[in-house]
C-alpha cells in the first residue's frame, strides 16, 4: 500500500456516495473519509498504484463537483501512519509547522518533506475546523527540519500560507500542539 488517493468533493452527501463508489469499484483500503470545513468531504484511499488510480478516476469521472483529487505513489509511510493517527515523539528539538491553503496540498507537501529530510511527522490536520486549510508539524534537529520545511515550500509554492521553524520549543507549546508527546 504506497499509494494514496485523495478525493475532496465539493458537498457531503455525494462525497459519501463517492467513498462508497470508490471503494466498490477497486480493491483500495478507507484510510479516512470525513467533513471538512466549507461543506465538504474529504475521502483518502490507499492501496496499490492501479487500484488507487482506477479508485481516484470513478470519482473524476463521476459527474459529482470535486474540489480536486490527486494521486500519490510511493507515499511515505509516516504520512501514513499520521493520516490515520496522530505520531508520538520521544523528543522535541526543534518544530516546523506548515500551514497550507487546503488539504491535497498539505499531504503532498508533508510527503515531501519527511522524503527530503531526517525528521519525524507528528501531525497532520486537514480541513475541519480550519476553513478546508492543512497544517503539519514536525520534528527533528534544527537543519534538519529547516530543510524538511525548505521542501515544503518548493511544493506548495502560492499554496504556501506559512512555514516556521521553532528552535527548542517550550515544553507547553509543544504538548498543546501535539498530542503524542513522551
Amino acid at each position: 500500500m504506497d499509494t494514496l488517493g485523495i478525493v475532496e468533493s465539493k458537498t457531503i452527501a455525494a462525497g459519501v456516495e463517492l467513498a462508497d463508489m470508490m471503494m466498490k469499484v477497486a480493491d483500495v483500503e478507507l484510510v479516512r473519509a470525513s467533513t471538512i470545513c466549507s461543506g465538504r468531504y474529504m475521502i483518502y484511499v490507499s492501496g496499490d498504484r492501479e487500484a488507487v488510480a482506477t479508485s481516484v478516476l470513478a470519482a473524476q469521472e463521476s459527474g459529482r463537483p470535486l474540489s480536486g483529487s490527486f494521486v500519490i505513489s510511493q507515499i511515505s509511510p509516516q504520512v501514513m501512519e499520521v493520516l490515520r493517527k496522530d505520531a508520538v515523539i520521544d523528543e522535541v528539538n526543534a518544530l516546523g509547522v506548515i500551514e497550507c491553503r487546503n488539504v491535497s496540498s498539505g499531504v503532498m507537501a508533508a510527503d515531501s518533506a519527511v522524503k527530503r529530510s531526517a525528521v519525524q511527522l507528528a501531525r497532520l490536520v486537514s480541513g475541519q475546523g480550519i476553513n478546508g486549510k492543512s497544517y503539519f508539524v514536525m520534528s527533528g534537529d534544527v537543519a534538519s527540519v529547516e530543510e524538511a520545511a525548505d521542501a515544503a515550500k518548493e511544493v506548495l509554492g502560492k499554496n504556501l500560507v506559512e512555514a516556521v521553524v521553532i528552535p527548542r520549543p517550550h515544553a507547553s507549546v509543544v504538548r498543546a500542539l501535539i498530542k503524542g508527546v513522551r
